[in-house]
Parts: structure tokens; C-alpha cells; sequence
């Protein structure tokens, strides 16, 4: 029988096919750029890990991709004879093999046992984590750990980062030992089936489905999805599913077809996104959009962030995970019709958020409409630099109240169906603008891509030409942001003449 890592046994639990596939054709899989900043994130928060529960440095790190397996798995015994914290432990047993994050050594009644510590990038424990544990448990104990108890560490978000490395306080631990050393039957059933699936010579039969996303995004979903019927108008393009009876329909076929989804499961704009799907005519309102802007009044301003997050922060003062705003575009139309645009970028590597403050509040002046697309972001980011910097929350905070939100224009008036179900600023400005396309700007498209370049841009590996590059194509992808609100105000407005 096949020896089985954790992350296998993981990966059945959540899928069999999904097992199956990474151990008979790992060729197929295709992680996403998230998944792997996931991965990244996560090696980051186990280096912090590793300091916080060996402050003085005497611990001993096991790297099996160095060592080899079997060189691991002996170091570790010898380790766990005597008491200094170990780091990725490897442990095989009872037809499983995994690795601890870390080991603490616990004296109890002269006996040296130890305190086992995962270690996740999460600020909460997850269900998948207490199966995580769970096989951990079962290994380790299997193996003949002294084992007296199990934790996991996630990341408190509420906590704020205070500089100089100093990181304590990062984590918090829950305890999980008598829940994980009760499901010893369990972890044996699942490496037993799991061990069955790994010794089949053909592909589990398993559909799509939610399970393909929960807990972890497979990287397998565009094989999978290729082997099923194609719905030449996807349910997948109806917005806000929610319903009972709609979703219980779509489980029980996720091949199915918009043009076999009865009305009566379908809320107005749901039924507004089949219609004209299927019909190929766009759906515009265009009274009503007006009717929603007439009472703001130019001059105008036009407004877009672009952010960054650190799972483990690194400016003093951040919490993990907090939206730090490095960029905005502004875009200002005059009530003569003349555009004008000005841009903050910050990419120096130190915290953006005071000179960001300060910018955006003599950027957005005193008066007149300050159009986004999402209020909710922006709106919400400004509160939190309101909070950061109370010498400028008054002025941070009456720029909130001016915001006004193209969005619900949009999701209210417009459908084409081009846009495949999707409000997003992508998916209507193409629609409304053709002659403005994301996917024709150079380096940086999205969101995404924005977090990428500006990680790229401040680390100090990255050449001077190189940053400029990537200055470049960040202005250029907000500013374009910020024009495709301007265009679509005008469109929304029925002011299509107006702009110069």
C-alpha cells in the first residue's frame, strides 16, 4: 500500500477524483496565481512561526526535501529524545506520513512529551483545519510520539502590527487535543479509502461541483469541467443564487442549460439576465439610469483605489490582512465638460498611508459628486485611514459622504449580455465602451494583477528599469479605471457629448 502524505488525505477528503488525479495525472493540474500566493503567504507566516516559538534560537528546522524522507523521519526520533523546539517534524505511520509545523517539549511527571503547534495563515479555525489536526494527531501518536497535546495557531486579525519585527502577538492558539484524539477511527477510515482510490487503475466518477472551491480552489476544475456536457448558455451566469429550490436544481444538474431553468425560481434580475441572454438584445433603461444621476451635478469627480495586504504586516501600525491603499487615479470633469486626471502611486516600499491621506484630501477638494464603482471599498478604506489619521478624519470622512455608487446604475438600468451575468466594471465597460479594453493594457490587467506589481515593484531586488516599467503599467490600469467611470457616467447620463 501507498503511503499517503497529509495534504493527500486532505486532498480526498475534499474530493476522491481530486486524490486520484494528483497521484495519476499531476500533469493536469493548474493552480491559479491565488492558489500559489496562498502557498507563498503561507511559507511566510510559518518563518514568523518559527521565531515566535523559538526565541532564543535553539530549535532545530528538518527540511526533507534536503535530508530526503527517511533522513527526516529518523532525524526527528533522535530529536524528540531531548527538549528543544523542532520545526517540520516528519512522522510515518499507520499508512500516513506528515510534518509537523512545530514541537514544543513539555516536561509532565519527569517525562519528556511534547506539545504539537500547526501553524495556518487563517484568523479562524476551519473545519478542514480540525480534520488537518486530526491526521496529525493519528500519525504522530501512531509513530510513538509522546504526544500530550495538539493546537492550532491562526492569525489574529485584530491585532496591530507595532514595527521592529516584532511580531508577538501574531498568533493566537486554540487548543484542539481531545477533539483530534478522538477521531483516531476516523483518519484510519480515511487513509484506508484513500489508500483504495490511490490503487485504482481508473478515474473516480465525480461531477462539479461547490466541493471543487471548498475548502481549497482545485487546480483540476478545468479537466473536470472539460469531461462534462457544455451548457451552451451556462447556469453559472445567474447572479446571487440563492434560493433553495434554484440551488437544489443546480446540484442536481450543474450541466444544465439557462434555457431549462423554470422562471418561477428566478428573481427579476435573474430573470433579466436569461431573457436577454438568450434573446442577444441589450437591456437598457435609460430614464431610470438618468434619473438616478440628474441630482449630482458637475463639476464631477471620478475615483479608484488599488490596494495591498500582508498576512503578516509589514508597517507599523497595520493589522494582517488590513486593504492598505498604495494608488488612487482621479479623473475631474469640469462643468464645462473639460477631463482632467491626477494619480498617486507610492512605490518606495515604505507605508503609503499618510502621503495617500494627504493626497486624496486635496485631490477630491471640497464639493461635488465623488463617483466609484463599488462604494463600499473605497468608502470603507477611507474610514480606515479616518481612524489611522484623526488630523484628517474630518476631511477623510467628508469625502464619504459625497460618494456616490455607479454600481447599482449599472446592476439597475444595463445588461448585455456580453456580460455574462457579471456587474463588474470589467465586464460593462466593454459592453458600453468597446473601444476600451483591460486586456489591451500592457503588464498589469486587474486587480490581481496590480497586488503583484506593486510586491514586485518595492522589493529591493528589483531593478531601477524594471520599476519604472511597472510605475508605467500601474497608471495606466488605474487611470483607465477611473476613464471607463467617466464613460460611463456620460453613457448612464445621456450626456454622450459633453466630455472633452
Amino acid at each position: 500500500m501507498r503511503t499517503l502524505s497529509k495534504s493527500k488525505l486532505l486532498a480526498y477528503r475534499q474530493c476522491p477524483k481530486r486524490l486520484w488525479l494528483e497521484l495519476s495525472r499531476p500533469e493536469l493540474r493548474q493552480d491559479s496565481a491565488q492558489t500559489q500566493a496562498n502557498f507563498d503567504v503561507g511559507h511566510r507566516v510559518g518563518d514568523i512561526a518559527r521565531k515566535l516559538y523559538d526565541p532564543s534560537g535553539t530549535g532545530q528546522l528538518i527540511d526533507p526535501q534536503v535530508e530526503g524522507f527517511a533522513a527526516a523521519f529518523s532525524r526527528t526520533k533522535a530529536l524528540l529524545n531531548s527538549p528543544q523546539p523542532v520545526f517540520e517534524a516528519g512522522f510515518s505511520a499507520g499508512g500516513a506520513l506528515a510534518f509537523a509545523d512545530v514541537m514544543q517539549p513539555v516536561e509532565q511527571s519527569s517525562t519528556l512529551q511534547w506539545k504539537m503547534v500547526e501553524v495556518k495563515s487563517s484568523t479562524s479555525v476551519k473545519d478542514y483545519h480540525r480534520d488537518d489536526v486530526a491526521i496529525q494527531a493519528f500519525v504522530a501518536r501512531t509513530a510513538g510520539v509522546a504526544l500530550a497535546s495538539i493546537s492550532l495557531a491562526h492569525i489574529d486579525s485584530s491585532w496591530t502590527y507595532p514595527g521592529a519585527d516584532d511580531y508577538r502577538g501574531l498568533l493566537l492558539e486554540e487548543d484542539l487535543t481531545s477533539e483530534a484524539f478522538g477521531r483516531d477511527a476516523e483518519v484510519k477510515s480515511w487513509i484506508a479509502d484513500a489508500q483504495a482510490i490511490s490503487c485504482s487503475a481508473s478515474e473516480p466518477t465525480k461531477g462539479t461541483g461547490p466541493h471543487c472551491s471548498d475548502p481549497f480552489e482545485c487546480g483540476f476544475f478545468d479537466y473536470c469541467s472539460s469531461q462534462e456536457p457544455q451548457a451552451e448558455y451556462p447556469v453559472r451566469w445567474l447572479p446571487r443564487i440563492q434560493a433553495k429550490e434554484l440551488k437544489a436544481l443546480i446540484e442536481s444538474n450543474r450541466s444544465i442549460d439557462l434555457r431549462n431553468v423554470p422562471d418561477a425560481l428566478l428573481n427579476d434580475q435573474q430573470q433579466r439576465v436569461k431573457t436577454h441572454t438568450l434573446s442577444g438584445e441589450v437591456y437598457f433603461d435609460a430614464a431610470g439610469a438618468a434619473a438616478d444621476l440628474i441630482a449630482h451635478k458637475l463639476p464631477a469627480y471620478f475615483l479608484d483605489f488599488e490596494t495591498i495586504q500582508f498576512a503578516v504586516p509589514i508597517w507599523a501600525g497595520t493589522r494582517p490582512y488590513q486593504q492598505i491603499p498604495f494608488q488612487f487615479s482621479l479623473h475631474y470633469l469640469a462643468t464645462s465638460g473639460e477631463l482632467t486626471d491626477q494619480a498617486f502611486l507610492d512605490l518606495s516600499g515604505a507605508d503609503p498611508s499618510p502621503a495617500f491621506a494627504q493626497a486624496l484630501v486635496a485631490a477630491c477638494g471640497d464639493s461635488g459628486p465623488v463617483f466609484v464603482y463599488n462604494a463600499g471599498f473605497e468608502t470603507a478604506r477611507i474610514r480606515e485611514l479616518s481612524e489611522r489619521f484623526p488630523s484628517l478624519k474630518d476631511a477623510l470622512l467628508a469625502i464619504n459622504e459625497r460618494v456616490i455608487d455607479l454600481l447599482p446604475v449599472a446592476r439597475d438600468h444595463y445588461y448585455h449580455p456580453s456580460q455574462q451575468g457579471s456587474w463588474s466594471i470589467k465586464k460593462v465597460l466593454p459592453a458600453v465602451a468597446p473601444d476600451l479594453r483591460y486586456d489591451a493594457l500592457e503588464g498589469v490587467q486587474d486587480g490581481g494583477m496590480a497586488m503583484t506589481a506593486f510586491l514586485e515593484a518595492i522589493s529591493p531586488k528589483t531593478t531601477p528599469p524594471r520599476k519604472n516599467e511597472i510605475e508605467t503599467q500601474l497608471l495606466k490600469y488605474c487611470g483607465l479605471d477611473t476613464f471607463a467611470m467617466v464613460r460611463l457616467w456620460q453613457f448612464f447620463s445621456c450626456n454622450n457629448d459633453l466630455v472633452k
